[in-house]
């Protein structure tokens, strides 16, 4: 079996996460994850709230808390509502953490004496009115390259690009949208294109797995040449940055957030007692790291971290899969907390239980293009999908199974022709979703998942052995246990979308053992008898639009989200 650190983007912490920013890396994250446990290799699934910058000192400041309480809260909150959503972690940790203070400091430190750290001085924006230097994310203007006018300082999310703010055309100040000025500061830098021949060979490596888009674009950014990277910031809250003479200064958040990955690890083993233990996964290269983030995170992950793992020569296991999403669209629009266009995660659960929003988001995930959430798409996949198609599977067999042998079986029953073909088509769709998640394709593994149990209905519809059983008893009871075994089987395909409902379902199936230790191919084997299968309630119910729309309404105006 393999060994495989599995991470997701760290989400900002002065932000509850919204649909959009769960399935572009977090619940994907979590489904590989899941996956991956079910085939019996070694995981470690990490990530962690990134709490460093301006954006949170704002927030903060709004709040009438200080930095270090607004922090705390929102990393406790935030870590409740992943527990809530199901979602994995072995550690989310959190940037604010001595762990990770040091490991980055020691990191940059290490770079410093391999001699791509330098000191120079540069010019940023500043702001008059506020009186303070403004980061890459508080200073806002036009694209220099594709006009976009709500460009950051750091990225344009019209184009892509990587930025720097003195790039911006007509920048303003996010904070008071007053006019900024470059004012010379003195800052360290990491000497990124020194490295950029050496992080061409790792995009052009057939060793890797990247999207065509990522792979094209990150080696896009190197022909056109890489910049030096801005390594500190003129900011109060984050990690002091450890060189000589930067004091007052601190790291630059992106900077350390792809750090974090490392240092969870680290955290992970430390709190295990076995300190080195995490080098397993750093530096074994029989283990694989995989990334999965959002489409605007790609080069700071196929560019930044590899040439930053490089510089340290001490061969650091490189990505071996950055999986990245396009966005989730919200009735045609961006998500935007002022403009209260979107659902965030924390109101979502009252709407619904987490598997079905887990369910509606990895059916949509977006793998080839935009995708836009619907609500009516919502309610309607709940309904249909998961009422109609699965519980309406499971409900059905079960009847048929308590009425024709009262719910028990002692030996497996002879299944031939149909009922044998049924099994055996179903087994092998079965490794074709094992592949597809491999191939890290999980919008399609989950569309397989369900056509599992479509052709289950359409099985139990056609052979319909509640009129057979009076003429050929035996004959029903075959068709019933081959339904059984399908649902079995769909019960671990559940594992990774819908955790609660596959847990459900693998106890009411008359089993013994946890759902892990059977394993995705333990499933392929018959039951071990005898079963003992009685009906339960319903594992789904059904969602009217007028009830989630009053849901969020009654939540809103009660001050959540």
């Amino acid at each position: 079996m393999a060994r495989w650190l599995v991470t997701s983007a760290w989400p900002y912490s002065s932000v509850t996460p919204h649909l959009g920013n769960m399935i572009g890396s977090i619940l994907s994250g979590d489904a590989f994850a899941r996956y991956l446990r079910l085939k019996g290799h070694e995981v470690l699934y990490v990530s962690g709230s990134d709490e460093h910058g301006t954006p949170v000192e704002v927030e903060a400041f709004k709040a009438g808390l200080s930095v270090k309480e607004f922090a705390d809260r929102n990393h406790k909150r935030i870590k409740g509502l992943f527990e809530k959503w199901n979602i994995s972690y072995d550690n989310y940790t959190r940037t604010e953490n001595p762990v990770h203070i040091k490991f980055v400091q020691d990191f940059y430190l290490k770079l410093q004496r391999n001699g791509y750290i330098y000191e120079s001085s540069e010019k940023v924006h500043y702001c008059e009115r506020d009186k303070r230097f403004l980061p890459d994310r508080f200073v806002e203007g036009e694209c220099p390259y594709c006009g976009f006018r709500n460009a950051r300082g750091d990225q344009c999310d019209g184009c892509g690009r990587p930025l720097e703010p003195e790039l911006l055309v007509n920048p303003v100040c996010v904070i008071c949208h007053g006019p900024v000025y470059l004012k010379e500061t003195r800052q360290w830098f990491f000497d990124l294109p020194r490295l950029s021949e050496r992080v061409k060979e790792y995009l052009l490596s057939d060793d890797i797995h990247l999207s065509d888009i990522a792979r094209s674009f990150s080696l896009k950014l190197v022909e056109e040449g890489l910049k030096a990277r801005s390594l500190t910031r003129d900011s109060k809250w984050g990690i002091p940055a450890p060189f000589e003479g930067a004091e007052g200064k601190t790291i630059y958040v992106w900077m350390e957030a792809v750090l974090g990955y490392v240092s969870a690890t680290i955290e992970y083993f430390e709190k295990l007692g076995d300190p080195d233990g995490w080098k397993s996964f750093w530096f074994d290269k029989n283990s694989k790291t995989v990334y999965f983030i959002g489409k605007d995170n790609i080069p700071f992950h196929t560019i930044i971290l590899p040439a930053l793992l490089i510089g340290t020569g001490e061969g650091y296991n490189l990505p071996y899969a950055v999986d990245s999403t396009d966005f989730l669209m919200f009735e045609g629009q961006k998500f935007s907390k002022s403009r209260r266009i979107g659902i965030w995660i924390d109101e979502a659960l009252e709407v619904a239980p987490a598997d079905y929003w887990r369910y509606v988001l990895l059916s949509l995930r977006p793998e080839g293009g935009d995708v836009n959430f619907k609500l009516d798409l919502f309610i309607e996949k709940v309904n249909n999908d998961l009422n109609n198609v699965i519980g309406n599977l499971v409900n059905r067999s079960i009847v048929c199974f308590e009425r024709f042998c009262d719910g028990r079986l002692e030996s497996p029953p002879e299944v031939d022709g149909d009922c044998k073909r049924f099994i055996e088509s179903t087994l092998e769709r079965h490794d074709e979703i094992a592949s597809l998640y491999e191939d890290f394709r999980i919008q399609r593994a989950v569309k397989e998942t369900l056509y599992q149990a479509e052709e289950g209905n359409r099985f139990l519809n056609e052979k319909e052995p509640w009129k057979l059983f009076k003429e050929n008893p035996s004959k029903a009871i075959s068709i019933v246990y081959s339904l059984l075994r399908l649902i079995r089987v769909l019960a671990v395909e559940l594992y990774p979308i819908m955790p609660s409902t596959s847990e459900i379902l693998w106890k009411n199936l008359s089993e013994h053992e946890p759902i892990l230790s059977t394993g995705w191919d333990g499933v392929k084997s018959d039951f071990k008898y005898p079963i003992s299968i009685k009906r339960f309630p319903p594992i789904f119910r059904k969602l009217s639009k007028e009830e989630v729309l009053s849901t969020l309404e009654r939540f809103r105006s009660g001050g959540g989200s």
